[in-house]
């Protein structure tokens, strides 16, 4: 069995997400305008709007992919602004993507373990003679691997290579990945997109279980709202970049301004 990380109160500081008043613009157009954040530890949070809202364009911001024009994020005391995508990740933060990002030709267990080598504890000439250190730190990251894939049901595809899973298959596999990196926090682009109904229900599950389960906060953009309604704690809203209502489920639903935008009634 995967072992969680330390208890909420040990990571409630260190786990702590904010972003405050992020903004950039694309040639004169604002994408994204005075953005902000509180996404305590051990947090389920939503993240919803109309196509072109600026729901992915907050993700890239919050990753590295984009530089800010204006604003700070902070993981506990770290300040993540200006940081590369990798030095981000090493932080503690990771993401899926809307669109699937996997090492197509390698195997289900090669894509995970990919994960890992972002922080080797070995050096070159281990690797080169396999020293027992090599040999140790390896195995105890396919066993890690191994534990990730069996709590998506993917363990018994550990050969197989990426491309040949269903499509969401893969979209586990990416959970998988970004879990292998250690994060606090997980940011989940659209993770229910091409689902069915019953994959949806049990992805619902799973999201719940990895926050419990690894002591991680997760951020989720995602439009079937009886998803996000029913797993989120708190949701923000955007539309054409400005957070337009921040809220509860229950909130979100009656708000006038969401319901105009984006809703429609539900």
């Amino acid at each position: 069995e995967v072992e969680a990380r330390g208890g909420r109160d040990e990571m409630s500081a260190v786990g702590h997400f904010r972003i405050e008043n992020i903004s950039i613009a694309f040639g004169g157009l604002k994408a994204v305008s005075n953005f902000n954040l509180d996404l305590p530890a051990q947090s389920l949070y939503g993240l919803i709007g109309p196509n072109g809202a600026g729901k992915t364009t907050v993700f890239n911001l919050i990753t590295g992919v984009y530089l800010p024009d204006a604003g700070d994020m902070h993981l506990g005391d770290l300040n993540l602004k200006g940081l590369r995508p990798f030095e981000i990740t090493k932080a503690g933060l990771a993401r899926t993507f809307q669109n699937i990002r996997l090492f197509r030709d390698l195997t289900v267990l090669q894509n995970v373990l990919i994960s890992y080598h972002m922080r080797v504890p070995y050096t070159y000439l281990d690797a080169f003679l396999r020293t027992p250190r090599f040999i140790a730190v390896e195995k105890k990251w396919e066993e890690q691997a191994m534990s990730l894939l069996t709590l998506m049901g993917l363990a018994h595809r550990r050969n197989d290579q990426a491309k040949d899973l269903s499509y969401g298959n893969q979209r586990r596999l990416e959970i998988v990945r970004g879990l292998a990196t250690n994060p606090k926090v997980l940011f989940l682009d659209e993770p229910a997109a091409g689902l069915n109904s019953q994959e949806k229900v049990q992805l619902m599950q799973t999201i719940a279980n990895i926050r419990d389960r690894f002591n991680v906060s997760i951020l989720l953009i995602e439009h079937d709202m009886k998803l996000v309604m029913g797993i989120c704690e708190k949701i923000s809203v955007l539309d054409h970049g400005e957070t337009i209502a921040v809220g509860t489920p229950k909130e979100i639903q009656s708000n006038p301004r969401v319901i105009e935008a984006y809703l429609g009634g539900v």
